[in-house]
């Protein structure tokens, strides 16, 4: 199996903060790259990024400014969004040395291309196998060295392996899966559905309208992952089910807290607060993608219509609970 004595991650923004601490907690020596230098100057100087403020950096953590530099390290994590990773991709073409793993650690599905990340990425570094890392976690937990689990997957189950052993630190465990697509779909379509579950709350629909939601919803995103070929017992573990509804019902989940701002009237164009929602950005390509494989998602659509403003929320609402009733599969 593959031994990864460096790992650098790409993106300093909250989540690739976190997983800087928790693969220092590993016992590696981690390349922390920003894109803004000031960014890398002040997290040498505070020891702590001003998107975890608070949180301090661990000692083996290494605030990197230049992208040649840290694409040198035996494994690389992508931490950049969803609609950013081909551009950074791009970027490290000529810089990573063939051979080392990409692991995509944003949840999203790419607009332009309508193209799962892992087919991007293997797309524009043909050489460089890609991995996903999802599954239940929110940044300021795993950066506090709180106790969570997530899966990685590989097309290759001893690279799948490999990674999982690299990263699994005494609070941060990790499951592996050669299921590419299935954790990359869990963590696309929970975004969206998140949103669903925002919007409710914050109309003050009640918890058995969440609870509702959240099961139809799940049952939406098996039906769009069958078409697609995803596991069901991927669906079901952590990247699917177990992030579901970790994010559906806090609002330390920014989809959800754009959701919330929604429900309660905000414009779209407002309601992120200035905080990425990567399921604003998937919704549409999402329900495009279903529509072309005929399976009903009428919640995601229903979310798609809201933030495009083709419907209000209170239109979407009405016409999700005037369809026919059907047998529940």
């Amino acid at each position: 199996m593959a031994e990864f004595k460096s790992i650098a991650v790409l993106g300093a923004g909250a989540w690739g903060t976190a997983l800087a601490n928790a693969a220092a907690r590993a016992r590696h020596d981690v390349a922390l790259w920003a894109r803004d230098p000031q960014d890398v100057l002040d997290m040498r100087v505070k020891r702590e990024s001003r998107r975890l403020p608070g949180l301090p950096l661990e000692a083996r953590v290494h605030p990197e400014v230049s992208l040649a530099a840290a694409a040198q390290a035996d494994l690389i994590l992508l931490a950049a969004p969803a609609q950013a990773t081909r551009g950074l991709a791009e970027s490290l073409r000529g810089l990573a040395r063939p051979g080392v793993p990409m692991v995509l650690c944003s949840k999203g599905i790419e607009q332009a291309s309508a193209g799962f990340l892992s087919d991007v990425v293997a797309a524009v570094l043909p050489d460089n196998p890609p991995a996903v890392l999802s599954g239940p976690s929110f940044a300021a937990d795993v950066s506090r060295g709180l106790p969570t689990a997530v899966t990685l997957a590989a097309s290759d189950a001893g690279l799948a392996q490999s990674i999982a052993d690299a990263l699994q630190g005494p609070a941060f465990r990790l499951y592996y899966t050669t299921d590419v697509r299935g954790v990359e779909i869990g963590g696309a379509a929970k975004n969206v559905l998140a949103i669903a579950c925002g919007i409710t709350a914050g109309r003050g629909l009640g918890a058995s309208a969440g609870a509702a939601l959240i099961a139809r919803g799940f049952a939406e995103l098996s039906r769009f992952g069958q078409a697609f070929g995803a596991r069901p017992g991927t669906l079901m573990g952590l990247s699917g089910l177990g992030d579901l509804v970790l994010t559906c019902g806090s609002a330390q989940s920014r989809n959800f807290s754009f959701g919330l701002a929604l429900g309660r009237g905000e414009e779209p164009a407002a309601a992120s607060h200035g905080k990425l929602a990567e399921g604003a950005y998937t919704a549409p390509v999402l329900v495009a993608m279903a529509r072309a494989k005929g399976v009903d998602m009428p919640i995601c659509e229903a979310v798609d219509s809201i933030i495009s403003r083709r419907a209000g929320v209170g239109g979407a609402i009405e016409a999700l609970l005037a369809r026919p009733s059907k047998a529940e599969v």
